[in-house]
């Protein structure tokens, strides 16, 4: 089956066919509806929902994928929260999260400005387009873990999710 992934991202585009080895995969720009910098979780899961319903669509007989990054706070504290959604033909939805780590909190006056998380990683690590590869995650945690896997992560949920529902019908 055919999937379609809500972004032009490489790291999410890497991340689907890593997980979704056998499938054809086609990449489409479409919008997130939500703030170019998703400020909460209920955003950042909103943004994932958007991105797949937006794929579906366009693309209604295939499956649609949305991914999105986004920031946190809990208890005054700044985190970085993912989100992503798959969507069926028959349009059953599958949702998942992943990895939560602290962000510097010298971030948030600068993102309650409207820059993006990705643009003050780039400053923070001297580094250019790191939302492309190793993103905040991989800054943050020596590049034991990148953005790519973070998203593979939350993709091997939704996947897990709809095999199981598969096997019940």
């Amino acid at each position: 089956m055919k999937i379609i992934i809500g972004s032009l991202n490489q790291a999410k585009i890497n991340a689907v066919k890593n997980v979704f080895k056998a499938n054809i995969l086609e990449a489409v720009n479409v919008p997130s509806n939500v703030s170019y910098q998703p400020m909460t979780d209920e955003e950042t899961l909103l943004g994932a929902m958007n991105r797949a319903n937006n794929c579906h669509a366009i693309y209604p007989n295939h499956l649609a994928i949305g991914l999105e990054g986004g920031v946190m706070l809990i208890n005054e504290e700044l985190y970085l929260c993912n989100w992503g959604v798959l969507i069926t033909p028959n349009k059953q939805i599958y949702k998942a999260s992943g990895a939560r780590i602290n962000l510097p909190n010298e971030f948030m006056k600068d993102l309650n400005e409207g820059v993006e998380l990705s643009e003050l990683v780039d400053r923070y690590s001297e580094k250019n387009n790191t939302r492309s590869f190793e993103g905040a995650i991989g800054i943050f945690t020596d590049d034991i873990i990148n953005r790519e896997q973070m998203f593979e992560h939350v993709l091997y949920l939704l996947k897990g999710q709809y095999q199981h529902a598969l096997k019940q019908k």
